[in-house]
């Protein structure tokens, strides 16, 4: 078991952490025909804006209920039900997500009661959800912001069932993946694949794979979400046969969904290596009634080769992490598994998730802290926050999660099942190879001048 260093610092120096309201609005963003709408000033919601539109390289529709001086002093309710009626009558969208920020939790925002006033108010909308969840920057990361987007989505768009009405399994190829933000667009639409092979029918939430994989689009702009998961299929996810959970931090979620639902579910922690992905093939082997399809045997086959191929590059080499603690952890089993050591492990905020570390410490910080801990390691893996530190370390960065603003296509990029392994095996060992410098060849002062060559001068 780790031991978890808690923040020894007032303040952040070269922060690592993203925030809640920034997570809980990327949820948001994976559901069909939605917008986020953050409840806060102009410039919480910019700011979060101008990382969504850098990393992923795409438009993104994000609103904000533009708290300014008075109402941050008087209160700022108005604003709410006026920006909810606003959206819904100039926009049409299915589903609004309502994620508060550090300026209005302070205030002491009741979020919920506004939703409730809105809907007396406008009983008109009563078609489109609304989605409210408390999500302060001040605590918490990207990770958990977005967790508690996912809990909130199941508790307000989930028809909730007792065992006498429960339909379990009426969709009987159906299953639900509650998918953690540790998963980027290139994850989930290879988890999608994944799970068709063995014939079933994936009900992704949220599915950032179908909304922010970088499509172009026919016809104009849209102000909502183009792809994602439908409303209709959220209120379908009490008639699957399972609940398949990827990330310890939706376990909440999870809870919530199996309460409501009753369907059983399978939680993994993260799907990265040979072990992780055994287990998940399994799974869906024993829901599907099928064996393991050829091609996956032939992905799980190269996987293998490919271990064998990079063992001496990853064995024994010294890693510094710095990811949110989904993130964290897969890596940290993944390059562990294949030899490698984690001399240092920084995590923005704690997770139960992190006492089960496969190394000594995991520290709560900052990339300073990463900096001074990680003063022996080989490779940096982190957002592309840490290029300086890993610049200052003198030692490559394996740029992963979120964001990734000086890197085009890491929102593409896939880590889970066989092949994603794969391929992050190969970029690995080829970052530790760039390390080794060929020395160059020995020629002695006493070398005769023609045996030398031209050019060649002796003394």
């Amino acid at each position: 078991m780790a031991e978890i260093l808690k923040r020894a610092k007032a303040l952040a120096v070269s922060p690592l952490k993203v925030s809640q309201p920034v997570g809980a609005s990327l949820a948001f963003l994976g559901l069909r025909n939605a917008i986020p709408m953050m409840h806060g000033s102009q410039g919480c919601t910019a700011f979060g804006k101008v990382f969504f539109v850098r990393h992923f390289r795409e438009p993104i529709p994000l609103q904000t209920t533009a708290m300014d001086q008075t109402s941050t002093v008087m209160g700022a309710d108005g604003n709410v039900i006026e920006g909810l009626k606003t959206i819904c009558e100039k926009n049409s969208p299915e589903i609004i997500g309502l994620p508060t920020t550090g300026l209005s939790e302070t205030q002491g925002t009741d979020i919920r009661r506004l939703v409730k006033q809105f809907r007396e108010l406008h009983p008109q909308f009563d078609h489109i959800a609304v989605v409210p969840v408390n999500t302060p920057d001040f605590a918490g990361s990207l990770e958990s912001g977005f967790a508690a987007a996912v809990e909130a989505i199941v508790e307000t768009m989930v028809p909730e069932r007792d065992e006498k009405s429960a339909v379990v399994g009426r969709r009987r190829r159906q299953v639900n993946v509650l998918a953690s933000s540790s998963l980027s667009p290139g994850d989930i639409e290879a988890l999608k694949e994944w799970i068709e092979a063995f014939g079933l029918r994936p009900v992704v939430l949220p599915d950032i794979g179908d909304s922010l994989d970088g499509h172009l689009m026919d016809g104009k702009f849209s102000a909502l979400t183009v792809g994602g998961t439908p409303k209709a299929e959220i209120e379908t996810m009490g008639e699957s046969i399972a609940t398949l959970v990827i990330g310890r931090s939706l376990n909440r979620a999870a809870d919530a969904l199996k309460r409501r639902t009753t369907v059983p579910d399978f939680r993994f922690d993260h799907l990265m290596g040979l072990d992780a992905c055994d287990s998940f093939t399994q799974v869906l082997a024993q829901l599907s009634g099928q064996p393991v399809p050829e091609k996956i045997e032939r992905h799980r086959a190269q996987l293998q080769d490919a271990m064998v191929d990079t063992h001496f590059q990853t064995g024994f080499a010294r890693v510094a992490l710095a990811l949110d603690p989904d993130h964290l952890i897969g890596f940290a089993h993944f390059l562990t598994g294949m030899g490698a050591e984690i001399v240092a492990a920084v995590s923005p905020a704690r997770a139960e998730v992190l006492a089960d570390m496969p190394c000594n410490t995991v520290q709560i910080g900052d990339l300073e802290d990463l900096e001074h801990a990680g003063a022996d390691a080989q490779a940096v893996i982190s957002n592309s926050h840490a290029a300086g530190t890993a610049e200052r370390l003198g030692v490559p960065l394996l740029r992963a999660g979120f964001p990734q603003y000086d890197w085009v296509g890491g929102y593409a990029r896939t880590w889970i099942g066989y092949r994603g392994a794969r391929q992050a095996l190969f970029d690995f060992a080829n970052l530790i190879l760039g390390q080794h410098h060929e020395v160059p060849a020995y020629r002695s002062i006493f070398r005769p001048v023609e045996e030398a060559g031209p050019g060649v001068v002796t003394h």
